[in-house]
């Protein structure tokens, strides 16, 4: 018996090394990539987010496919959401509130030391109050509990997932469907070349004038100084001063005239990249690829639109899942096909794809929304605060998707997971899902018809 703890106990460290050494390579090679790592604490705390987080997911799979012992799993289980709970409530929001302070004011450690803590205790405070307003636990659990922190964080999480599953299921097709592409040929990547080559002469000839005009200004002057003392010569002064006034007059009108040919010509150079990568969208989507990611693009159109519709009715009914999918889709197969089949093994086989699809898609469909969203608004200022607020994000998303994916399981699975998170209200964060999602699918629709109508190719 000793000898298989020890075992489970080095499957456990070794996955959560391995884990930890892709949030540190995804860190440094994506989300960092073109910028230096100021802080080693921030790439710490997302690598290590990151590892127990898939660990939560590795250890699912571990249930279902029965690796360790019960006692072991169960022990690997509390070890690590009790780790994410504290990171996520005590270790990030702290080190988020310093780092600002550290940033914003060049006061003593004490006086740092005071407001972070102010600032958490504020947190913690809103963090709580979120429980107010949601029916999420069972009345019957003390203020301590870890049902108390997990249903917090799962309202949190799942309202995250849920607007990033609408808009993904919604801009999915957009993308990589052809229906959708505008029509792009040289001519009109040539005639906006044309336009931004034009636009750059007009500058750059404005400029030229300028830089003459403050030569002359800046002669001017010089002649003013040298003769203000000389009698004789100040009606050569009053004339020079009016020069220099006129000067001054024309400098101004052209530096306003160069202020929107610049901005236009921003606004050309985003044009021209926009057509760029249309024509290149449109050269790949004659490739096998992209036929092939064609042909993908209407099977989301289709789950979208039934995820639409079962999301409404759930809402409208009030309905909730009893029966996971592959209980259900064993039945059919039992009952309709009227083939005998060994219906505990293939509940087994099948939860063990599913589980293992859902997980796999799930970390990297995060990573690349994150490295999205980070490349998109970073700088060399706020990465670091950026990036811890992406690894709360994360945490809050895969705790959520361990909540949820429970639904997915079989009951004899699901009742594990039930045990490890508590006596939650389950039911509620499937329907809290459903709202957000049909939310945020309706709004993605209206938000890429609307910029689909507004991008004409000129």
């Amino acid at each position: 018996m000793l000898g298989i703890d020890i075992y489970d106990a080095g499957v456990i460290a070794g996955s959560q090394i391995a884990f930890f050494g892709l949030g540190w390579l995804f860190f440094m090679k994506q989300l960092f990539k073109d910028y230096e790592v100021q802080q080693r604490m921030v790439q710490i705390s997302f690598s290590v987010t990151f590892a127990l987080s898939c660990v939560m997911f590795e250890l699912i799979i571990f249930e279902i496919v029965d690796i360790m012992n019960p006692t072991s799993r169960l022990m690997a289980w509390q070890f690590a959401l009790h780790s994410m709970l504290v990171i996520l409530i005590f270790l990030l929001p702290f080190y988020f509130f310093l780092s600002c302070c550290r940033s914003l004011f060049n006061s003593s450690t004490a006086v740092l030391t005071g407001t972070t803590v102010v600032l958490w205790l504020v947190f913690i405070y809103f963090f709580w109050k979120i429980g107010d307003n949601f029916p999420i636990l069972s009345t019957k659990h003390g203020i301590l509990s870890i049902e108390q922190a997990i249903s917090r964080v799962g309202v949190i999480g799942v309202t995250v997932m849920a607007v990033l599953s609408g808009f993904g299921a919604v801009n999915a097709p957009y993308t990589c469907m052809t229906i959708f592409m505008r029509p792009v040929t040289d001519e009109d990547v040539e005639q906006m070349k044309q336009k931004v080559r034009q636009n750059l002469h007009m500058i750059i000839a404005k400029k030229r004038r300028l830089l003459q005009l403050e030569a002359d200004l800046s002669k001017s002057a010089f002649s003013m100084s040298s003769n203000r003392e000389e009698g004789f010569f100040r009606r050569v002064i009053g004339t020079v001063a009016s020069l220099g006034t006129g000067l001054r007059d024309q400098i101004g009108t052209i530096k306003a005239e160069i202020e929107p040919l610049e901005e236009f010509g921003r606004h050309l150079f985003l044009e021209m990249v926009e057509l760029n990568n249309g024509k290149d969208r449109v050269e790949y989507s004659k490739t096998l690829q992209g036929r092939y990611f064609n042909v993908l693009g209407y099977f989301f159109s289709i789950y979208c639109v039934w995820k639409i519709f079962i999301c409404t009715i759930n809402i409208v009914f009030n309905r909730v899942g009893k029966i996971d999918p592959v209980t259900k889709g064993i039945e059919i197969v039992v009952m309709w096909m009227g083939y005998e089949i060994d219906a505990r093994f293939w509940s087994q086989q099948v939860s063990f794809a599913l589980v293992g699809v859902i997980a796999v898609t799930s970390v990297r469909g995060l990573l690349i929304t994150l490295t999205k969203f980070f490349n998109a608004i970073s700088n060399r200022k706020s990465q670091n605060l950026i990036v811890l607020i992406l690894a709360q994000i994360m945490g809050m998303y895969f705790i959520s998707s361990v909540l949820l994916i429970r639904m997915n399981m079989p009951l004899e699975y699901r009742q594990v997971i039930t045990t490890i998170l508590g006596d939650l209200q389950f039911n509620f964060y499937h329907r809290w899902f459903d709202v957000i999602f049909l939310l945020s699918a309706l709004a993605s629709i209206l938000f890429l018809y609307l910029a689909h109508k507004k991008r004409p190719i000129r």
